[in-house]
């Protein structure tokens, strides 16, 4: 017989309708499902170029979507 583990049931945040683009929607929510990361780690999770992911985190930060804390982003 096979013992079933029971998930951790997490819910997450829905996407703010402004955000668009489908790497924005990405990053959003990997940052609220991991309480924030590092610009090297987005880019090395999500495999998108840190140019990329500095122009996602750029918008999603002047739309008041992400905020920088120390070295990290978290979402809002």
């Amino acid at each position: 017989m096979v013992s079933q583990t029971h998930r951790h049931d997490t819910r997450l945040e829905p996407v703010p309708r402004d955000i668009e683009s489908a790497s924005a929607k990405l990053v959003y929510l990997y940052l609220e499902a991991t309480d924030g990361a590092t610009v090297g780690e987005l880019g090395e999770r999500l495999a998108m170029q840190k140019l990329d992911v500095l122009s996602v985190l750029s918008s999603l930060s002047s739309a008041g979507h992400v905020e920088q804390a120390d070295s990290a982003y978290v979402a809002n």
